[in-house]
């Protein structure tokens, strides 16, 4: 059986730990999209890590960590983060890498931050991690793939090809230092070695894997509002985030794809810029941020302050509806336990009028929120296992929002650890 993990809202939901909780019971875990430019935070019994481009369920030894063909793959932060994990007592992962999967070279990165550099005060806020280079390349069909390390004329003859390109726009537009094509070579040489012994036609394992009833975890990176196509465009990531793009990420058929576990978090929280509608600000914002995630909401990845707000049931709403949802994990329940009223976003107002259905971005950004103010429940929640035994204030607060979303909500996280987790029937009919 395959089964999806993926984000509501602009990433940051918990998702790592959600596959993590979920590969116990998992043979292989695959990451279909995006780069190193956003992290995973896993609590377990070895420590608490921040994953970048390793899939969520490395952590067992019964299972299979893939990088798909979809994947935004930098082979050196990759092996850096196996060593990051395997330095600290973590048995070391059986890896393997998709052929398919395409290579950020360093001057993506390079590029990545010329760009910033160059559009100043209107950059997209960019992680500076490659990605749109990255991707840009990609599309263009100028990209390096996994597969074509293995290939040396190829390689030659591309390397030149390729380097004649981009030293134009770095000599006419950055004016920066221009690439050596030898200097490429040998770098893509060096991959070739690092990561020889993981590669795989990962579609062909992948279908093997699902007629001998395999199950396989689809991981994904960020959250529906940071798709390219679906979300707050221009303020997007340069990858599909959708479940859907889990089929193309990781080569498999669509219809494998039988359950979409799409992550919530009963806050809302994101890093980088973009509309934003729920957001808060100053003192409340930054208590929010304090007590949030597991030692405060700052990025896995870049450490920046997250940008916090009350839940957002229209973004949400729309969220679980493009991810296909079957299922809701909703986290971090238990950081709201401090406050007596817990607001929660349940309507825009736009031009005077009020709307429930989530806009395109130039309507998005004059939006105000529509407020409900829900009692809070002041005591601490982590340790409860059952629903039941949840104070009726907390009860009260999942089960309004799972009717405002619409989408059923079968796990609650009260905590980090993977044992903080609370399974729920739902009465909600889809």
């Amino acid at each position: 059986m395959v089964k999806a993990v993926v984000g509501a809202n602009w990433g940051d939901e918990g998702k790592g730990k959600i596959t993590d909780m979920l590969a116990r019971q998992a043979d292989i875990i695959v990451r279909f999209q995006g780069g190193a430019n956003a992290g995973h935070t896993i609590v377990n019994d070895y420590g608490k890590f921040a994953l970048h481009t390793l899939p969520s369920g490395v952590f067992y030894g019964h299972t299979t960590s893939i990088i798909g063909n979809g994947v935004a793959l930098n082979i050196p932060l990759l092996f850096q983060e196996i060593k990051s994990i395997t330095d600290r007592n973590v048995p070391k992962p059986r890896i393997l890498v998709s052929d398919r999967a395409q290579l950020v070279m360093p001057y993506h990165i390079l590029f990545d931050q010329y760009e910033e550099e160059r559009l100043g005060g209107k950059s997209f806020g960019s992680t500076k991690s490659g990605i749109a280079p990255f991707y840009s390349d990609k599309y263009a069909k100028i990209g390096f793939q996994v597969s074509e390390l293995f290939d040396d004329e190829l390689l030659e003859e591309k390397a030149e090809r390729v380097c004649e390109q981009k030293n134009v726009i770095l000599e006419h537009l950055y004016h920066k230092p221009l690439i050596d094509p030898g200097e490429l070579l040998k770098t893509l040489r060096e991959y070739r070695e690092m990561v020889e012994p993981y590669v795989c036609d990962v579609s062909l394992y992948l279908d093997q894997a699902i007629r001998e009833n395999k199950t396989i975890l689809l991981e994904g990176q960020l959250g529906t509002l940071k798709d390219t196509d679906h979300g707050i465009y221009p303020m997007v990531t340069s990858s599909s985030t959708l479940a859907a793009y889990g089929a193309i990420g990781a080569g498999i058929p669509p219809y494998e794809i039988r359950q979409i576990i799409t992550v919530c978090k009963a806050y809302s929280s994101a890093v980088g810029a973009g509309a934003f509608v729920s957001e808060i600000f100053g003192e409340e914002a930054d208590e929010l941020r304090r007590r949030g995630g597991d030692g405060g909401e700052f990025g896995a990845t870049t450490g920046r302050p997250r940008r916090m707000g009350w839940f957002d049931c229209v973004a949400s709403r729309y969220g679980c509806r493009l991810q296909g949802t079957t299922d809701v994990a909703f986290t971090v329940l238990d950081v709201l336990g401090y406050l007596d009223e817990i607001p929660v976003c349940t309507g825009y107002e736009i031009n005077g009028e009020v709307t429930t259905d989530f806009p395109v971005t130039h309507r998005l950004e004059k939006a105000k929120p529509v407020l409900t103010v829900l009692p809070g429940w002041k005591r601490e929640i982590r340790g409860i296992r059952k629903y039941g035994e949840l104070p009726e204030n907390c009860r009260r607060y999942v089960e309004f929002i799972e009717e405002q979303i619409g989408f059923p909500i079968t796990m609650v996280s009260n905590g980090p650890g993977r044992e903080d987790i609370i399974y729920r029937e739902s009465t909600l009919k889809r």
